[in-house]
């Protein structure tokens, strides 16, 4: 990256499959020191080996569920430290269902671990990198964050996790606005059906057992943090993996200040004038 002519350390979430295991063998090639952070020790290690066989500077392993307010402490503190150049928000569970009959405790962690733990890390990495006047943020979210219309068939029940995968959006876009003018860049990746195990569990335990890939298939998980890397390099906070008409997103944009037209003082004309409303 441009602004990484010495890499320092990633710190990694959700590293011990899928999009998190790529984007440490991939940042290990290129010669970064690495935090990796998962709930599984047994695949850690293994990934730890193989970073530190693609030439990783250095590898901890950190075992942590982030939707455990202890361990996201701990997390948080190694994110603060002076050597980290670049989070990798990763790390994210699905709570899949619908949404009358998931279990409440199931969607607590989806929100704790794909909204808290993503902004506290955040929080904990960007003023340092500011005073050192280098460093990036990529949160992994999902194409599933502009899906709000679409009915559950055929894509998942998904009320909690994909208001979470907005969030993601917003609370990225938002940061980067206010980052603008600094050394500090941040990236939302909105991948689509990726090749993972992610859809084999709803998240409330860890998928057992090494590393596979769901049937569903989907776009190789290389593939998305090819995108996200180059993404990064180029200065696009948006990175969608898949998406061949990157003009898509500034239209994105150019409607949501349509929809800020609607801040004025006046009522629009379909709800009817004052005098009509309720009291």
């Amino acid at each position: 990256m441009t602004s990484h002519d010495a890499p320092g350390t990633a710190l990694v979430t959700g590293a011990s499959s899928g999009i998190g295991w790529e984007y440490a063998t991939r940042l290990a090639a290129r010669g970064w020191g690495l935090v990796l952070v998962a709930r599984r020790a047994e695949r850690l290690d293994v990934l730890a080996k193989e970073a530190l066989k693609e030439g990783a500077a250095g590898v901890e392993t950190l075992v942590a569920d982030l939707g455990s307010p202890e361990d996201l402490s701990r997390v948080v503190e190694r994110a603060s430290g002076d050597d980290v150049d670049l989070v990798v928000n990763n790390a994210g569970i699905n709570g899949y269902g619908t949404f009358a009959e998931v279990d409440p405790d199931l969607l607590t962690r989806v929100v704790n671990v794909n909204v808290v733990a993503l902004t506290a890390l955040t929080r904990a990495a960007v003023p340092g990198m500011l005073a050192r006047g280098r460093g990036a943020v990529i949160n992994v979210a999902s194409l599933l964050a502009f899906a709000g219309d679409l009915p559950p068939a055929p894509l998942p029940r998904r009320a909690v996790y994909a208001g979470t995968k907005g969030y993601a959006v917003t609370f990225t876009r938002t940061l980067a606005a206010e980052l603008a003018g600094t050394p500090v860049r941040v990236q939302v990746v909105c991948p689509g059906l990726t090749a993972t195990e992610f859809h084999l569990g709803a998240g409330d335990t860890p998928v057992s057992g090494e590393r596979r890939v769901h049937d569903d298939g989907g776009m190789p998980a290389a593939d998305v943090v090819t995108a996200s890397l180059a993404g990064l390099e180029a200065g696009e906070v948006v990175c969608v993996p898949g998406l061949t008409d990157a003009e898509a997103v500034a239209r994105l944009a150019g409607a949501e200040l349509d929809l800020r037209a609607g801040s004025g003082r006046r009522l629009a004309p379909r709800y009817g004038n004052a005098e009509g409303r309720a009291e």
